[in-house]
């Protein structure tokens, strides 16, 4: 499994972005960057920008049904955790500057709920950006109750639209992200809920990049 990885801001920043994105994602991007440096003046950050091959196969924590369409989740995430651990982290990390990096994991939608799952996995990661993360997958909020998180800042959004939906696995998200929320604090963590207006659809790049700024602020 290989992935391109796309760098955005400044190579030699203390504040490292790390995002899993699809072309979708990738179309948004210059905008998403611009949106960060508005709303953090003054602040540094290098973006790594890193395309996926298949969006169920790979950010899934488990395999689960499909929720729309015929296309089923992998649960491949873990495979993709070990390819950012082992392949991309290195050459984002410089040892000279490590004690003070902060490296930031997020995204959008499944790429949210991935940097969510990811910060239960490893102490690589300072804090979580999750822009309308998928934590409506199914059995995710158990998972989180019985597993410890080790990053310490964890940003949450949602629209206000979201949970309005035909579908019933998806209707579930505002319920489960109200309940996750809860379940960081409890844990410790330094964490916000964000409510957007509109559906799932609605400026992605730019509640991402509100995503990543909170964190960042926080740093």
């Amino acid at each position: 499994m290989k992935f391109q990885s796309h760098e955005f801001g400044s190579k030699d920043a203390d504040i490292i972005l790390l995002q899993m994105v699809d072309d979708h994602d990738m179309g948004l991007i210059e905008r998403e960057v611009s949106g960060i440096r508005e709303l953090c003046p003054g602040k540094d950050f290098c973006l790594q920008a890193v395309k996926v091959n298949d969006w169920n196969h790979d950010l899934s924590p488990w395999p689960a049904p499909a929720v729309f369409g015929k296309e089923d989740f992998a649960g491949e995430a873990e495979e993709t955790l070990h390819i950012i651990l082992d392949e991309i982290l290195p050459g984002l990390i410089r040892e000279d500057k490590k004690p003070k990096q902060k490296l930031i994991i997020g995204g959008y939608s499944l790429a949210g709920l991935f940097a969510l799952w990811s910060a239960y996995q490893t102490d690589y990661f300072n804090g979580v950006a999750a822009a309308s993360p998928s934590i409506w997958y199914p059995h995710f909020i158990e998972y989180m109750k019985k597993n410890y998180l080790y990053a310490g800042t964890v940003y949450l959004s949602l629209g206000d639209r979201e949970e309005q939906t035909r579908n019933p696995v998806m209707a579930r998200v505002g319920d489960a992200i109200r309940q996750g929320q809860m379940i960081l604090k409890d844990a410790g963590a330094d964490c916000i809920l964000e409510w957007n207006k509109g559906n799932h659809f609605q400026e992605s790049d730019l509640r991402t990049a509100r995503a990543f700024a909170w964190v960042m602020s926080r740093m």
